[in-house]
């Protein structure tokens, strides 16, 4: 993977994990796979990389951690998104429209 697809896929972590919470509670494993499925595979996250921004956006009150045991599984943390996370996500949401907006018309590329 070059520098900027590194870069991109960094910078957009907070946003995909956001708009996932924003559906429902989920664990980490389950935020990479969905990452991956609905992006049909250009973006994809190791769950282990994800766990240091989970921590960090944790730390920064967007979203909230909880353990949860069920019978026959292991423990899996389960996050959910805080109301300082949903205004995060309306920014975040806003910013990438207005960057790719901008992209796209000084590049040339086509909405499809």
């Amino acid at each position: 993977m070059d520098t900027l697809a590194r870069e991109l896929k960094r910078g957009s972590a907070e946003l995909l994990i956001l708009a996932l919470l924003n559906e429902q509670e989920r664990h980490g494993y389950d935020l990479a796979r969905l990452i991956g499925e609905r992006s049909r595979g250009a973006i994809n996250f190791h769950v282990a990389s994800l766990y240091p921004t989970l921590y960090r956006m944790e730390d920064k009150g967007v979203i909230d951690g909880r353990w949860v045991e069920k019978a026959g599984q292991r423990r899996r943390r389960y996050y959910r998104l805080t109301p300082v996370g949903r205004k995060a996500l309306k920014n975040h949401r806003s910013v990438w429209e207005n960057f790719f907006e901008g992209l796209h018309l000084v590049a040339g590329i086509k909405h499809a």
